[in-house]
């Protein structure tokens, strides 16, 4: 097995989009990466695993963000974790599919000698028809302007906090993109009650993301409102297919999208590596 490292998003999607549009829902995350240009340095790692002339894993990070993998075959595991531990050896966490990402997580920590924990569960979901409509509300979405900048960096950091607990992103300019690019978006019944936004577009696809409705607003059909419609305008768009992530333990989100038409597509877990030192090193 042979780890090839890739100096730019641009290259390694020439050498590795092949093997990720296979499993274009699955991959999305590393099929964003060209959107994400900017945000790779010196520091940030883009790696394929070859087994001859084929492409059987792939793997990303930009720091301080947890790494992330793709499904790989069992046999080039230990490859790809002998690389990326020689460029983080302190690696505090990795995000994949399951089983794959399991079988990473006892490699790395066979080779360390330091527990791995299972930390997030999430659970990957797509739609490719029209949404259904199954709530009402009053209220229309529209996209997130400046002057709704103190409610999104409000709103952002609630969300990190309750879904994404130690994740860096700086809510700040966090915002002030998503408002440059025009990917967020709020259902306003009067004043903003609920968010949602999209990010990583692939070749056929993108991804609802920072779906997000305050305690004080919940239970009222805003954010399925949200959702729906804001997948709705994307698949008018032309995408073929949406997809999101949702907490595995959470019920009720997990039941509003699969009202709205949502099916799930694979589970993926998030490990904790290094364990004895991630309160040093997160």
């Amino acid at each position: 097995m042979q780890v090839t490292r890739f100096r730019d998003p641009h290259s390694f999607l020439r050498h590795a989009e092949g093997f990720l549009l296979k499993s274009e829902v699955e991959n999305n995350l590393m099929l964003g990466v060209a959107e994400m240009g900017p945000a790779f340095d010196g520091e940030a790692y883009l790696a394929t695993v070859d087994d001859g002339h084929t492409v059987v894993a792939c793997a990303l990070r930009t720091p301080p963000y947890k790494a992330v993998i793709s499904r790989i075959e069992t046999p080039a595991i230990p490859s790809l974790v002998a690389d990326i531990s020689m460029k983080y050896p302190d690696l505090p966490e990795v995000i994949g599919p399951e089983p794959d990402v399991v079988e990473f997580a006892h490699v790395w920590a066979r080779r360390t000698g330091l527990p791995s924990v299972e930390g997030h569960r999430q659970r990957l979901f797509e739609i490719r028809e029209m949404p259904q409509s199954t709530v009402r509300c009053q209220g229309r979405l529209r996209v997130a302007e400046e002057r709704d900048l103190p409610t999104i960096i409000e709103w952002t950091t609630e969300f990190i906090a309750e879904a994404l607990p130690g994740d860096p992103t700086d809510p700040e300019k966090h915002a002030a993109r998503r408002v440059a690019t025009r990917s967020l978006f709020l259902w306003d019944d009067g004043r903003p009650v609920s968010m949602a936004g999209f990010a990583g577009r692939s070749a056929r696809g993108v991804r609802v993301n920072y779906v997000y409705t305050p305690p004080q607003f919940r239970t009222r059909g805003y954010a399925t409102a949200s959702v729906a419609t804001l997948t709705r305008q994307l698949l008018a768009e032309g995408h073929t297919f949406c997809c999101l992530y949702t907490d595995v333990a959470n019920h009720t989100s997990n039941s509003i999208y699969q009202k709205i038409g949502y099916r799930p597509i694979c589970d993926l877990s998030t490990y904790v590596l290094n364990s004895r030192k991630a309160g040093i090193i997160r």
